[in-house]
């Protein structure tokens, strides 16, 4: 998995929706990071939250997207969320062209196919 920058990533991002445009699948995750590698030891969970407030208070978002064969990666920083969540914005509005139109089930077509 490639950790770049938030730019790199979107731009890298863009490349994905593209490549991916005819057929294919992105998948975007964000989760909570608090900067730790490697998972607290079973014996010190007690301890979690004291170890969570020494290793700096300010909160990180973990955003990972893959297409199954590229993988990358960045950390968005707690002061530059609401410009990383525009810039993804545009990046979705700009990307998510080709989606299908969902059909939707209602009463009338449930009635409608069950008189047929």
């Amino acid at each position: 998995m490639v950790l770049v920058e938030n730019d790199a990533f979107l731009t890298q991002l863009t490349y994905l929706y593209n490549k991916t445009r005819t057929s294919g699948t992105v998948w975007v995750t964000m989760k909570a990071y608090n900067g730790r590698t490697k998972p607290i030891p079973k014996g010190k969970k007690k301890d979690k939250s004291a170890l969570l407030e020494m290793e700096g208070g300010e909160s990180k978002c973990l955003v990972r997207a893959t297409n199954g064969k590229t993988k990358i990666s960045t950390i968005v920083n707690s002061k530059d969320v609401n410009r990383f969540q525009q810039a993804y914005t545009n990046v979705l509005k700009g990307s998510l062209d080709n989606l299908k139109k969902r059909e939707r089930k209602t009463a009338k077509t449930k009635k409608a196919k069950a008189t047929q």
